[in-house]
């Protein structure tokens, strides 16, 4: 088969297209023939910085394909099912970069009628943005259609991927979400997305705009940037509110004032996917599908979301366009196909 390996950790320039013998799945383990291989800033940082689980690496965490083969103790059933792949390489030199990869069976998750496009979008971005959305003390803790319909969410930086992810659950879930962006393009993005309303923060004041849509102020916040935003933050929560970090764009430290978050008893959640307690990323593994099985989230530019792809050749490619930032979905095609 064909894949992307890398053998140091380094610039997008250490990837490189090489001929690998199709893995066996092991006990527990399914083989997938990859479609799609989504590609994520994980995947990059992971590629500059390691740690590598072994001499060699093959990246992308998120994928989408078919089923081909099982492993000891895998109902054989499953030879054929269209599936959506999460955490693919964490800890484990298989990722999704490839013609094929293996993976634990419950990491690969039915997809039903969706495209393979979706499927190999959904890993990070979507149960980042779940665990953003569920993981303040005052939230539901799973995302179902009506779980926030009293709730009103403000997603800071709304066109990027985990942004678009959090507005589209959060609107399947019946949420009022606000997203702030940067651009009247941006804006446009968001609004595809489903955000309800849409704030330009180079041409708005946030506090001022947020506070008008909800007096009372947000029960969330999902926050790209909170070294830029936390003092934004702190003026637009209500009581019992959070602010779910998962990211540190715009700078790597945070200044807390200590009694303005007490009176309201607010909360300030830091988010690693790869990290999260067990039982909620089990949960938003089966919400996340549930959305995707219904209809409710989607990709390309009609969902906020426009899609970049690659051929498995151009793997350097997707890579640079992830790390400069482009807006959208990278995704770097396999042989399969739908």
């Amino acid at each position: 088969m064909k894949a992307i390996v890398y053998e140091r950790t380094g610039d997008a320039s250490v990837l490189q297209l090489v001929d690998r013998p199709v893995p066996e799945p092991g006990p527990g383990e399914v083989l997938v023939r990859v479609a799609f291989s989504g590609v994520n800033p994980t995947d990059w940082k992971a590629r500059s910085q390691g740690p590598m689980p072994g001499d060699w690496q093959t990246p992308g965490q998120d994928g989408a394909g078919v089923i081909e083969a099982v492993g000891e103790g895998v109902d054989r059933d499953l030879i054929g099912e269209r599936v959506w792949l999460w955490e693919a390489a964490w800890q484990r030199p298989w990722g999704t970069a490839a013609e094929y990869t293996v993976v634990p069976v419950r990491q690969a998750v039915p997809l039903g009628d969706a495209s393979f496009e979706l499927g190999a979008s959904l890993g990070i971005p979507f149960l980042t943005a779940h665990r953003c959305l569920t993981a303040g003390e005052y939230t539901a803790d799973r995302l179902r259609a009506g779980a926030l319909s009293d709730h009103t969410v403000l997603v800071q930086g709304g066109a990027g991927a985990v942004g678009n992810a959090a507005i589209q659950l959060a609107r399947w879930a019946d949420a009022c979400v606000v997203a702030t962006v940067s651009s009247p393009e941006k804006a446009q993005l968001a609004a595809a997305a489903g955000a309800s309303f849409v704030v330009d923060y180079r041409e708005q004041d946030v506090v001022e705009e947020v506070r008008k849509i909800a007096p009372d102020g947000v029960h969330t916040i999902v926050e790209v940037s909170a070294a830029r935003n936390a003092a934004a933050d702190v003026q637009l929560l209500r009581r019992g509110g959070a602010v779910c970090v998962y990211a540190d764009d715009g700078g790597d430290e945070v200044t807390l004032p200590i009694r303005p978050l007490m009176a309201p008893n607010a909360r300030f959640q830091f988010v690693l996917v790869y990290t999260e307690p067990k039982a909620a990323k089990a949960q938003a593994v089966v919400d996340v599908a549930a959305a995707a099985a219904q209809g409710g989230i989607r990709v390309g530019e009609d969902a906020g979301l426009p899609l970049h792809r690659h051929p498995l050749s151009a793997a350097v490619a997707a890579h640079e366009a992830v790390e400069n930032s482009v807006v959208g979905k990278v995704l770097i095609t396999t042989s399969g196909d739908e």
